[in-house]
């Protein structure tokens, strides 16, 4: 590892924890006291805890089917459809909100249907509502990630199947199970960090004594109350959580075990009987109305009142689009470093779990940790924007990192030798060897990281006037200032504006790699 490598890892590292472990410990000594958690912090522990093991449980459940249903099944359009599939992943929550109200909540689709049924009409808001948002948002992620477990059977496992006359049953005995109980932990336990640091969901659906979130906790402590000994306790028992989780996840996952193939096309034999082929469409088709309804509900609402957003609003989606370059920026500048020099030296430098400490942190207090260190240089509304851009590159980073460092090792195993002899070092190294063999993960990062920033609604809640704020604030006020129609519309440009960053980038990082 050369020299400019150690120090540009050694400082991306020490600024990911500065704005993790050192905001928590900002917000700790200005905090006037403990009280130990009441009764409200309780329930809102208890509410976190469960909605988020649901949601996890629910997201795991749903995406086994369509996942075997996309491994074991090739028709035309197969690929658009996974691609439309992972959209709300990447969906701004305050758009995907919009969404599933129009057709969840009270006057949706679903519930006009059941009151023409006679049937009750339900409600999308508390807990029922959290777990639904929670599900949409992380059921593609887990159908992306255990059908890359499916592809991943070699595909001689099958022909040894066949050869020894295996059904569906045997199939899933000895080669689909395998890979669950290998893959199913890790999954289950990503989807429950995710939802136990959630806030805007739970800010829009969930709220009131029995509808809060630990983060939202956080979030009333900071913008109600000003107890910052609260928010920081609350915050390290998040992270708590999350550490034990993780822990849990290493504890329980085990290798599958089914060694390396010769990368063959897969030939599913033992899937072609009615039934199955009836299981897989109908698991397909369940699972794209849930996915793609509420977007095609956004569109046909709010694109007709696209041209009569206001100034502010536009004014708003300018703002994000340069917190989202800004937040991508630095992300990258931090991920790159991190991924080189945990490749160089893997498993030995502990930067690897040093770049995934946001995952456990809670975004509303590294935002308020800064603001406290920032606050004799400047007052909140002039820095909102800046820590904004801060905390959405800390919270991009683990995601960054995952992008880059497989890539990041095939480059050190395949040319870190050929490299060190020739002498190449530095920026030469970087410009010719690095960023060209990194192209594809680094648009794939980038694209990602913008089009997370684009739709966050986190920090800049807690701070922005009407001069800083960004779209999805500007979203979301007008939701409470029930202007729908407006809101409709600002949705549109949100989500047209966040796939189009995602698009651009990603492709960008494609083309001539």
């Amino acid at each position: 590892m050369s020299r400019a490598l150690r120090t540009g890892a050694g400082l991306a590292a020490a600024l990911v924890l500065t704005l993790t472990l050192g905001t928590l410990g900002a917000v700790l000594t200005r905090a006037e006291g403990f009280t130990g958690l009441g009764p409200a912090d309780w329930s809102a522990l208890r509410f976190t805890i469960t909605q988020a093991v649901v949601s996890a449980a629910l997201s795991l459940s749903l995406a086994i089917p369509a996942a075997r249903a996309l491994s074991r099944r090739r028709f035309p359009g197969r690929g658009l459809l996974i691609t439309l599939l992972g959209a709300p992943f990447i969906l701004p929550v305050i758009v995907a909100v919009m969404g599933l109200i129009a057709v969840f909540g009270r006057s949706g689709f679903l519930n006009d249907g059941l009151a023409a049924l006679g049937i009750a009409r339900i409600s999308i808001y508390g807990f029922t509502g959290v777990v639904l948002a929670h599900v949409f948002f992380n059921l593609p992620l887990a159908v992306r990630l255990l059908l890359q477990g499916w592809l991943d059977i070699p595909a001689e496992r099958f022909r040894l199947a066949a050869a020894l006359g295996f059904g569906p049953g045997d199939i899933a005995r000895h080669l689909e199970y395998p890979m669950l109980r290998a893959r199913a932990p890790g999954i289950f336990v990503t989807i429950f960090l995710i939802c136990l640091t959630s806030f805007a969901v739970a800010l829009t659906l969930g709220g009131g004594p029995k509808a809060t979130t630990v983060e939202l906790a956080i979030y009333q402590s900071f913008r109600y109350d000003f107890d910052l000994g609260r928010a920081a306790m609350l915050a390290g028992v998040q992270l708590a959580l999350c550490a034990f989780a993780a822990l849990l996840a290493a504890r329980f996952t085990l290798p599958s075990g089914f060694g390396t193939g010769l990368d063959r096309p897969v030939a599913r034999w033992d899937a072609n009987s009615p039934m199955l082929r009836a299981q897989d469409a109908a698991a397909l088709i369940l699972t794209s109305l849930f996915l793609l309804t509420p977007l095609l509900a956004v569109v046909m609402t709010g694109l007709p009142r696209l041209g009569a957003l206001p100034a502010p609003v536009w004014q708003a989606a300018l703002r994000s689009l340069l917190v989202a370059s800004a937040s991508t920026l630095t992300a990258i500048a931090l991920a790159l470093p991190l991924a080189l020099a945990s490749a160089a030296r893997p498993g030995r430098s502990g930067l690897e779990t040093i770049a995934m400490l946001p995952l456990a942190t809670s975004s509303l207090v590294t935002g308020t940790g800064l603001f406290l260190l920032l606050r004799p240089l400047a007052s909140p509304g002039d820095i909102a924007l800046a820590v904004t851009v801060a905390v959405n590159a800390a919270m991009a980073l683990p995601f960054c990192l995952r992008a880059l460092l497989p890539a990041a090792r095939e480059l050190e195993a395949d040319y870190g030798r050929l490299a060190h002899s020739l002498d190449l070092t530095g920026l030469a190294r970087l410009r010719l060897l690095t960023l060209p063999r990194l192209r594809r993960p680094l648009g794939f990062a980038a694209g990602l990281t913008a089009a997370l920033s684009m739709g966050d609604l986190g920090v800049i809640a807690l701070f922005a006037d009407e001069d800083s704020a960004t779209l999805p604030l500007q979203l979301y006020r007008l939701m409470g200032a029930y202007r729908m129609q407006d809101a409709a519309g600002a949705a549109v440009l949100l989500l047209a504006l966040s796939l189009a960053l995602f698009w651009v980038l990603d492709r960008g990082g494609r083309a001539g790699a």
